[in-house]
């Protein structure tokens, strides 16, 4: 699998990542072990979870997983903090003793020293940024974080917490910026792009398929095992399945048809090319359905193919951010 930069870091990783939030839940450990193993057979190296994703077993099976099923130095780990875990004073949110005590928590679940990208799972307005930051220095210069990023913030949040990092002498820089993007959610092409790319942080989309959508598999009707059917998913997936979706999806299997290829291959090569893209990532039912994203890996879109894809699902820009001319 290639390997591209994080950001303007020194840091190298995989052109896709695997997804760990079903983890402890839906996926039961020997699937996760299998899952892991395959992505790591291929090259793969980015594994992204999150102290919140099942209450923390995502980070248990993953930190069981690490050495027993796959060297630790062959995977670059990354997690997040932020997201409230319980009702205590430190149970949650970007203040210094939250954020520090979350990753306390996060090395012993995954049962190592140091996790390779540390990301603040949102902004939290109630705590001054300053302060915010300032946690991520410390847990950088203690050793315990390699790489620093933030995920799902708005245009002007990205542009303000890198700007505050790369304006203090000393600070850890932010490399990197988790948010939702697809053929389906291009919302962040008006300013989250722009800002990431210029202070240098790599994009990680999720929910690279639109949340399962572009794969074509709810066209006709929700498949008994899919998320769509399922009580906590459906609302999650009904989001995307709209006629504006309906027509993309159209375009994505037209497309797929014409390369010899499936939806779910072409829908993340459009979106692991995007402008500042590092690596989708990509979380999957079972081990089949992970190989069949990496297929993605051989694929390179055609510009016809790209361009037309680009057209049917083009974001409508409004003043300031519509390039004029």
């Amino acid at each position: 699998m290639e390997q591209r930069h994080l950001g303007r870091s020194g840091l190298r990783v995989s052109r896709m990542a695997l997804g760990t939030m079903t983890w402890g839940g839906d996926t039961e450990p020997d699937e996760a072990a299998s899952q892991l193993t395959a992505f790591v057979d291929v090259g793969g190296t980015l594994v992204d979870t999150a102290d919140v994703y099942g209450d923390g077993e995502s980070e248990r099976v993953l930190g069981a997983l690490l050495d027993d099923v796959v060297p630790r130095e062959s995977v670059v780990l990354a997690t997040k903090a932020v997201a409230r875990r319980t009702d205590g004073p430190f149970g949650g949110g970007a203040s210094r003793g939250a954020l520090l005590s979350a990753l306390e928590q996060s090395l012993i679940r995954l049962d190592t020293d140091h996790v390779d990208l540390w990301q603040l799972h949102a902004w939290d307005a109630s705590v001054p940024l300053e302060e915010t930051l300032c946690a991520v220095d410390a847990a950088v210069r203690s050793g315990k974080v390699r790489y620093a990023g933030i995920s799902n913030y708005t245009g002007w949040q990205t542009a303000t917490a890198a700007s505050r990092q790369s304006a203090t002498a000393g600070a850890a820089p932010l490399v990197s910026t988790q948010v939702e993007y697809s053929l389906l959610e291009r919302g962040i092409e008006r300013e989250v792009v722009p800002a990431a790319e210029y202070h240098g942080l790599g994009i990680l989309p999720w929910a690279p398929l639109g949340r399962g959508v572009l794969t074509g598999k709810y066209r006709a009707n929700t498949p008994a095992d899919s998320r769509g059917a399922s009580a906590a998913y459906a609302p999650y997936v009904d989001h995307h399945r709209t006629d504006r979706a309906s027509r993309i999806v159209q375009a994505v299997v037209t497309a797929a048809d014409g390369l010899g290829t499936s939806p779910l291959a072409v829908a993340l090569a459009w979106v692991r090319d995007r402008p500042g893209v590092v690596a989708p990532v990509v979380g999957a039912r079972d081990t089949a359905q992970l190989l069949g994203s990496l297929l993605a890996e051989e694929l390179e879109l055609p510009p016809a193919i790209r361009a037309a894809l680009d057209d049917v699902s083009d974001l409508e820009l409004g003043y300031p951010e519509r390039r004029l001319g």
